[in-house]
C-alpha cells in the first residue's frame, strides 16, 4: 500500500495527480454527505480516514481511533475502505449483491473496493453504505467481533 506522509486532507489531495484528485474528491464528497454524526475525517495510516475519536471511544486494541472508512490513492488504483461491510458474512454478501446489481464490476478485497476511475464506482451505494452504520453500531460490531 502506498502511504502518504500528508498531515491534512487538503495536503493529501494536493499531492495527487489531477485526475485522481478529482475522483478522490468526488468519493470524499459522497462520504461526507452521508457520514453519520460522531465520526471525524482525518489523516491516519497514510490515507483519509473516517473514524471514532479516542475521546468518544478509547477502548481500542492498538490505542488508535476505531476506523470506519478510508479513502486512498494507491500505486495501481484508488480504494475506498468500508470496514462495516466485512463485519459479518451477511453484510459482505449483501454489499456484493447490491454492487453487482448496479452493473459495475466489483474489485474488492476484504474491506477495500478498488477502482481506477470514478465511473467504476457506484457512488449511491457507497453513500448508502456509509450512512448505514452509526458510531454506536460500529462500536457494537467491534465489540462482538473482537471481544469486549
Amino acid at each position: 500500500m502506498v502511504s502518504s506522509k500528508a498531515e491534512t486532507v487538503d495536503d493529501y489531495l494536493a499531492e495527487l495527480p489531477d485526475d485522481r484528485r478529482d475522483d478522490i474528491a468526488d468519493v470524499r464528497d459522497t462520504i461526507l454527505e452521508n457520514l453519520p454524526e460522531g465520526y471525524v475525517e482525518t489523516m491516519n495510516w497514510g490515507m483519509i480516514t473516517y473514524e471514532i475519536p479516542l475521546e468518544t471511544w478509547p477502548d481500542t486494541y492498538n490505542g488508535k481511533p476505531l476506523m470506519y472508512a478510508a479513502l486512498a490513492s494507491q500505486k495501481n488504483h484508488m480504494a475506498v475502505y468500508l470496514t462495516s461491510v466485512y463485519a459479518t458474512e451477511e453484510s459482505a454478501a449483501d454489499f456484493r449483491d447490491r454492487y453487482k446489481a448496479t452493473g459495475k464490476k466489483l474489485d474488492m478485497g476484504k474491506s477495500c473496493v478498488r477502482f481506477k476511475s470514478i465511473e467504476q464506482l457506484p457512488l449511491d451505494l457507497i453513500g448508502e453504505t456509509i450512512a448505514a452504520t452509526s458510531v454506536d453500531d460500529l462500536i457494537a460490531i467491534h465489540q462482538s467481533t473482537h471481544g469486549k
